[in-house]
């Protein structure tokens, strides 16, 4: 039971104790004036009755109350419901582009790769010749050598040894 409760129960306990025991006071006749004439009621049952409408109209106005709290908050998480909807629509989104970012940057990663591969490959290529025309040339030099015989004749300027392949290049 709520604290506040107790209070507001204790209250109603004691009037309609007090109301019981004081019966015969309550609705004894005597004169009430409701300001423009003079009547004769029972002043404490209307008194009491006043209190139970008042207690009455209160009632009514927690229980409005408390409806309308309960409707806003209703209302309130339908709103945060559908934020959090676009939220994460919005997040899949940004994940959405981010994979398709991703996915550029490697196919663009992957390109530039098998660029600089060709190229290697090209300058591997031409050195390749290169060292295969300088063994013709020594080849060529030794035949020549073998044929003539002579080893007398002055050294023929041999080719400088191709440099050797390095990444670097």
């Amino acid at each position: 039971m709520n604290i506040r409760l107790l209070p507001i129960i204790l209250l109603a306990a004691a009037l309609g104790g007090i109301s019981f025991l004081n019966w015969n006071a309550l609705v004894a006749a005597s004169d009430v004036s409701l300001g423009i004439t003079t009547v004769q009621a029972p002043l404490g049952l209307v008194l009491l009755v006043l209190a139970v409408l008042l207690s009455l109209l209160f009632l009514a106005y927690i229980l409005w109350l408390q409806g309308t709290v309960l409707v806003e908050n209703r209302r309130h998480n339908k709103e945060m419901h559908a934020q959090r909807e676009l939220a994460d629509k919005a997040e899949a989104s940004r994940f959405t582009e981010l994979r398709e970012f991703l996915v550029q940057q490697h196919a663009d990663g992957q390109a530039q790769v098998q660029a600089e591969l060709q190229a290697l490959e090209q300058r591997l290529l031409a050195r390749i010749d290169e060292a295969d025309n300088s063994n013709a040339a020594y080849w060529g030099q030794l035949e020549h050598q073998l044929r003539t015989g002579s080893s007398s004749q002055p050294p023929v300027q041999q080719p400088a040894p191709p440099a050797t392949f390095s990444a670097l290049d």
